[in-house]
């Protein structure tokens, strides 16, 4: 099984005693057997800040910089902890206190973090943005992506530095300084949440934001750099988890019996629905130009439900919604890993940590949605 963590890598001494990790540079990547595997400390004597290398590179559409209103963009709000790896400033925070921790960061302003499991998802959205502007030059209907960070604001230089020299296009920063992001989420009309942190996930949850909680895999697999795509899972994901229930109380049988007296009868909507909806709107500005066969956004439906007996329910649901998915692949309980190896998704969303786990095996960034009645009875391996 992939290891898969929200927690920050560590090492444990012989004694049993906690560590800062040994096998991450300061931003988080790897380090060679070149390098010295030393524990930087903190309160220690610091050399000279490096000079960082990537200047910041001037943004513009045409017609000028735009900034769309939130209440027009889709709006994407990931933490800092899953668009760059910061195991390291974590154990330091956990380990030292919030005080050296803040001077830590400060100390290393000028070196970047490196990219985190989100990273790929939020480049993808920029370069739908790309497209979206060449077409429509003063829309604001295009993705907004803002950092929401529980970092103080002295952090806030190393994370600018950090977006310049990865060259990324975030201007609309939440910086919290230790308290819940859930308001300021809401008052930026947010479309989707992805954090490190399952308990702030379930928060926005349930006050009807959609959210995920993404991991840090080592395997991950390379992705379109000209195609955004996301793949869902269904029931407890575009879905309620009407059926779900139903499998959970009385077994496969009876979920396919409900499922075919009720095959008219529309499913409720799930925590993602209005984030496909999102998606499907900006898919059809570009089919509104002829980009329906190159269209920058696919979107794909990866569920366990068979094709035959139960999923004409789903079809004919998100029909009547006026919702189009790419692909859709019912595959009957079969694992959803090879699916995804092949599909390559920039996220994909599922309710069960065990679809998570699979697909993490295989090298796809995958999100758990905490929502359903499979949290109350998780799937046993």
């Amino acid at each position: 099984m992939v290891k898969m963590s929200l927690e920050p890598v560590q090492v444990m001494s012989a004694e049993g005693q906690e560590q800062l990790p040994l096998n991450c540079s300061s931003n988080g990547e790897r380090k060679g057997p070149w390098e010295d595997a030393v524990v930087v400390d903190p309160a220690g004597p610091r050399a000279a800040k490096p000079t960082l290398v990537t200047g910041r590179r001037a943004r513009k559409v045409e017609g000028g910089i735009f900034f769309p209103k939130p209440e027009n963009a889709v709006t994407v709000a990931v933490s800092t902890r899953v668009l760059f790896r910061t195991e390291r400033e974590q154990a330091v925070f956990e380990q030292r206190g919030v005080e050296e921790y803040l001077r830590y960061q400060v100390e290393h302003e000028n070196e970047p973090f490196a990219p985190g499991p989100a990273f790929p998802f939020v480049k993808a959205l920029e370069a739908v943005n790309t497209r979206l502007r060449e077409l429509y030059p003063q829309s604001e209907e295009l993705f907004d992506i803002v950092l929401v960070t529980y970092n103080h604001a002295h952090v806030g230089i190393r994370l600018i530095n950090t977006i310049n020299h990865h060259n990324l296009f975030i201007e609309r920063f939440c910086m919290t300084g230790g308290t819940s992001p859930i308001g300021y989420l809401k008052a930026w009309h947010t479309n989707l949440y992805l954090s490190a942190d399952a308990d702030k996930v379930r928060e926005a949850l349930a006050e009807g934001i959609a959210a995920a909680t993404m991991f840090t895999s080592e395997k991950l697999s390379e992705v379109s750099q000209t195609q955004l795509r996301v793949a869902f899972d269904g029931d407890a994901v575009l879905f309620s988890d009407e059926s779900e229930r139903i499998f959970k109380a009385h077994g496969l049988d009876k979920f396919f019996e409900h499922e075919r007296a009720n095959e008219d009868t529309l499913l409720d909507h799930g925590p993602l629905k209005g984030f496909l909806e999102a998606l499907g709107k900006l898919q059809k500005k570009f089919y509104a130009k002829g980009h329906r066969m190159d269209c920058p956004i696919r979107t794909y439906l990866v569920t366990a439900r068979s094709a035959a007996s139960s999923g004409i329910r789903a079809l004919k649901t998100l029909r009547a919604w006026g919702l189009e998915i790419d692909e859709a692949l019912f595959l009957a309980g079969a694992p959803k890993g090879p699916m995804l190896e092949k599909i390559r998704p920039h996220i994909y969303f599922d309710d069960q940590m065990f679809h998570v786990e699979g697909a993490a095996e295989m090298g796809t960034i995958a999100a758990h949605v905490p929502y359903g009645i499979a949290q109350k009875y998780p799937r046993k391996q």
